[in-house]
């Protein structure tokens, strides 16, 4: 039994419920942009464990301080205390036809954790996990250069500006973040492995409930295989093959 009570999909046969949605990969994939696409086309909320936190500290909430004096001591918030915090979000009227999951599950009890809370729920998570390269992986991250007037983001193997370093469009001398340095992403990599190998595995172990795409390929492309992915997940095959020939939105 789930601990809360959980608001019903809506039951209409004609709108696609893609309920819940967790999306994985290593930095740099692209999960971000992806998730919002889907939040747009589906008008089902992104729900970030980092947001929530925030939320529930600011308002002082009894979740939010408990939190906010863990964190002055130097120490972690517990599993338990973040899925307190993912319950009461799940409660509200707009995760009924689903949610993208942003930050969680990260850990296996977590994973656990979520399926229990779900189980009295019509439709189960789903895990897409976003597939690229190392290699390129590293280049997106360590290539990256911006512009500091307007914002626009070059990449010095992929997009380079016309002129090496300078903006094309303010004649800025392009930036490089701090944290987009080699060093920097490995650390990321070998957190994101230890953290999500045991979370991939749980997904994969659970038959039609995990799959990868390649993401690889343009912006779209990726769109519209996490698209057709979904709806297989969810077994639409009416949807299935209206996105593998529409343009993305």
């Amino acid at each position: 039994m789930s601990m809360m009570s959980m608001p019903k999909p809506l039951s209409n046969s004609s709108i696609f419920v893609p309920g819940p949605v967790l999306l994985l990969g290593a930095p740099g994939v692209g999960k971000g942009t992806q998730a919002k696409r889907l939040v747009e086309r589906f008008s089902i909320p992104q729900i970030s464990t980092g947001d929530l936190l925030r939320e529930h500290r600011k308002n002082q909430t009894e979740l939010g301080m408990l939190a906010e004096e863990l964190m002055a001591k130097g120490l972690l918030v517990p599993d338990d205390l973040v899925n307190q915090m993912v319950a009461t979000r799940l409660t509200e009227p707009d995760t009924r036809n689903g949610y993208i999951l942003d930050g969680f599950p990260r850990t296996l009890n977590q994973a656990e954790w979520l399926d229990r809370q779900l189980a009295d729920s019509l439709l189960p998570v789903v895990a897409i996990s976003i597939v690229v390269p190392e290699r390129i992986l590293l280049e997106r991250i360590t290539g990256r250069l911006i512009c500091p007037v307007c914002g626009t983001i070059y990449n010095m193997y992929s997009e380079p500006p016309s002129q090496l370093g300078i903006c094309d469009r303010e004649g800025a001398t392009l930036t490089q973040r701090a944290d987009d340095t080699e060093p920097v992403f490995y650390e990321r990599m070998n957190a994101f492995r230890s953290k999500t190998a045991a979370v991939v595995e749980y997904y994969r172990s659970h038959g039609g409930r995990f799959a990868e795409v390649d993401g690889n390929l343009s912006m779209d492309e990726v769109t519209r295989s996490i698209l057709a992915t979904l709806f297989e997940l969810r077994n639409a095959t009416d949807s299935l093959e209206s996105v593998q020939h529409e343009k993305v939105r």
